[in-house]
């Protein structure tokens, strides 16, 4: 394997980590493992539509509704594409679904991370989409 293949394949585990830790928060409706995968300046778009602009909203909104949800935590989420935009630059859309004892919503996150100094890749221009059945 060449450099650059080495390094595109650790960027792409490096993304698989992301979504993986954003459906362990999710399991366990921990805000703060939640807020941590986020660029500061984040942009998170809910599944009903609100924009949230930067962490502070983000954090705010995450804070209130993820530990009141009365769902039991089931969850999965799945890498299904991920479109490198740039070299540090990632669209990664993700399958995303809610299991419960009367059946299972999908949602179809578009994830855009970036690659920081660091290296972390973080959220940072996310669009959460329910699935309607046909």
């Amino acid at each position: 394997m060449n450099t650059d293949s080495a390094a595109r394949a650790a960027d792409l585990d490096a993304i698989d980590r992301v979504v993986a830790t954003v459906e362990h928060s999710q399991r366990h409706k921990d805000p703060d493992e939640f807020l941590s995968l986020f660029h500061p300046d984040a942009v998170w778009t809910t599944g009903g539509g609100k924009v949230l602009l930067g962490l502070d909203a983000i954090s705010a909104f995450t804070r209130k509704v993820l530990p009141a949800d009365d769902w039991d935590g089931r969850v999965t989420y799945e890498v299904v594409h991920v479109f490198f935009i740039r070299p540090d630059v990632a669209a990664v859309k993700v399958r995303q679904l809610y299991l419960a004892p009367d059946g299972a919503a999908e949602g179809a996150p578009l994830y855009v991370m970036s690659k920081q100094d660091d290296g972390r890749w973080l959220l940072t221009a996310c669009q959460n989409t329910a699935v309607v059945a046909d």
